[in-house]
């Protein structure tokens, strides 16, 4: 959820990278621009979705990897910006960010005028913006910042962090008896083998916070440890993965296998769904992962 005005109001001109004497970051680098793409191209699903309504949702991509020496010695764009708390392992690292108050339909056509390069300063508790334009990042730049810090703490080589409302998802956080330990996760699986196959670490539960709040980042900080997708009670999910489109994937199979348990409901049945022994043989079979593989 973000909370922050829309950007359509009138606003001073800002600087930007053309206005120094620069293109876009994205020229002569296609590895960087590829992912940049793969952010655009999955902000436009999350809209045809109807998961990104407003400027509802974020995307926060750790993009160090295609870091040259010319984009370390970029200029700011920006005056030096708190990050609100100190990340010790995000040192020197480039992440893309959605801007605050931009809308995810608007970032898949323009990804460079509704979001923003940023580099993590040596104190680790700082950023500056350094490409395309002046765009503040979104409110929740802590909370997915603090997840890119205990994935690379932790070894993983996951470089994306997502934040969406997937309506069926949401739906059924709104059941209390769902969000016992365990009880969704099981149910989703059990609706069709490729939700176990695809999102086989299944689904963190977090009771509801206020949006925004350091309670909800640190309760999703801690589910993040064990899922790769955690449901915010009543609000939406956030999803970690090697890339963006893995992310919105893991999500996309978990939402399909609620959209089956509803159409079942809907018809006036319960359905059945996989047995347990049909469920371990999924797992066994196609030896899935009973923790994060990377």
């Amino acid at each position: 959820m973000n909370k922050e005005n829309s950007s359509s109001k009138v606003t001073t001109p800002r600087p930007t990278r053309e206005g120094q004497g620069g293109g876009s970051i994205l020229e002569n680098r296609p590895a960087l621009k590829a992912e940049i793409d793969r952010v655009a191209e999955v902000a436009g699903y999350l809209w045809q979705k109807g998961w990104a309504e407003r400027n509802g949702g974020n995307i926060t991509v750790n993009i160090t990897q295609h870091v040259d020496d010319e984009i370390r010695h970029m200029p700011p764009i920006s005056d030096v910006l708190p990050i609100g708390t100190t990340l010790p392992h995000l040192r020197g690292c480039y992440f893309y960010c959605k801007g605050t108050g931009r809308r995810m339909r608007d970032l898949a056509r323009w990804p460079m005028q509704n979001g923003s390069v940023i580099r993590i300063l040596d104190d680790c508790a700082s950023y500056v913006i350094i490409a395309d334009e002046v765009v503040m990042p979104t409110s929740e730049l802590p909370s997915h910042l603090a997840m890119h810090n205990y994935l690379i703490e932790s070894g993983s080589r996951y470089k994306a962090s997502l934040h969406t409302h997937p309506i069926e998802l949401v739906a059924m956080s709104h059941n209390k008896g769902m969000l016992r330990p365990g009880v969704m996760t099981r149910l989703l699986w059990s609706m069709i083998p490729e939700t176990l196959a695809f999102a086989p670490l299944g689904l963190g539960i977090v009771p509801y916070e206020l949006p925004g709040s350091v309670r909800l980042a640190e309760a999703t900080l801690r589910q993040i440890r064990d899922y790769d997708v955690v449901m915010w009670e009543k609000h939406g999910v956030c999803a970690v993965g090697q890339d963006i489109m893995d992310a919105f994937d893991q999500v996309d199979v978990l939402n399909k296998a609620a959209n089956i348990y509803m159409c079942a409901k809907s018809m006036g049945f319960t359905p059945d769904g996989m047995t347990d022994d049909a469920m371990r043989e999924v797992q066994d079979v196609f030896k899935l992962p009973k923790k994060r593989p990377c």
